[in-house]
């Protein structure tokens, strides 16, 4: 499964918003990979591509 966000961060209530995206991310994600895309310094954009683990 795979997700995007679009987040500008210029403003402080931009910047907090983009670090509270990351955290939820992180919150939900048991496997997988979190990818931030900065442009000029400003976060843009957060994918998260989440892992399923089945047991053999």
């Amino acid at each position: 499964m795979s997700a995007s966000s679009n987040r500008a961060t210029g403003s402080p209530e931009a910047t907090s918003r983009a670090v509270q995206t990351v955290l939820d991310a992180l919150e939900k994600l048991r496997f997988g990979a979190i990818q931030l895309t900065v442009h000029e310094g400003k976060l843009v954009q957060v994918d998260v591509t989440e892992r399923h683990r089945y047991p053999n």
